[in-house]
């Protein structure tokens, strides 16, 4: 079988927990994570190698708790729980449209779901399989961003696309701004010197330091996602 022309071997997709809810309030929108999942379903019948780095925010957010009392620590090994859920709902909704999931835990709960061991995950990418981690880093202090920008980087991704809910990085708040242009591409200096906030800084470095690119785009655009891949001229591309 010859699959259409496509730019990547390899992906690291960051979700985040949020954007799973649609316009619930919180939790799990069924139709939300079915959309999605058959977006991923696109790429991967491309023969892209797909690993997804999955959020909490929608079940709970550690920041959040740690402002309102509870110990920083405790809250974020909390959120890290909240991603083991939503890894398992993707990975169900992924096996369900015909795809084959394994979902991989930085923290260990061998009951529930395999340990992350990195030779393990870089097999099942070889194999075909959509790798799905969880947990984060598997630390407090460190978010799921951090974690996008260390699993891309320890399986040799060629990308990390950081889904949102806009598409792309643009010169000032759009919903603010009606001057404001989305840029298609920008050094890591520039959004830097900028402020434009595309990840937290750690997570920013890390990929600065490892020559990791990052693509920002929409996750709620239909299509968004093979274009990404295809290497058309969709989201903003954020490179050394």
């Amino acid at each position: 079988m010859t699959h259409p022309s496509k730019t990547y071997k390899r992906i690291l997709l960051k979700l985040s927990g949020e954007s799973l809810m649609g316009d619930d309030a919180f939790g799990i929108n069924r139709e939300t994570i079915v959309r999605m999942v058959n977006e991923i379903a696109e790429v991967a019948q491309l023969g892209v190698q797909i690993a997804v780095v999955i959020g909490g925010g929608n079940i709970f957010r550690g920041m959040a708790g740690g402002s309102s009392g509870m110990d920083r620590a405790t809250a974020d090994y909390m959120g890290m729980l909240a991603t083991v859920m939503n890894a398992l709902a993707l990975g169900d909704a992924m096996n369900k449209a015909g795809l084959t999931a394994r979902v991989m835990s930085a923290i260990a709960i061998d009951q529930v779901v395999e340990s992350y061991v990195r030779p393990k995950a870089l097999q099942y990418l070889e194999e075909g399989k959509v790798v799905v981690f969880a947990a984060g880093t598997g630390n407090p202090f460190f978010t799921t961003d951090t974690a996008a920008a260390l699993r891309g980087a320890e399986i040799g991704a060629d990308m990390v696309l950081k889904a949102t809910k806009v598409d792309g990085v643009y010169s000032a708040d759009p919903k603010k701004d009606p001057t404001a242009t989305r840029y298609s591409s920008i050094s890591f200096d520039d959004a830097m010197a900028q402020n434009l906030g595309i990840m937290d800084a750690t997570a920013f470095a890390l990929c600065r330091d490892q020559k990791l690119p990052i693509k920002v785009f929409s996750i709620v655009k239909h299509g968004a996602l093979k274009r990404v891949v295809m290497g058309e001229d969709e989201g903003t591309l954020v490179h050394v």
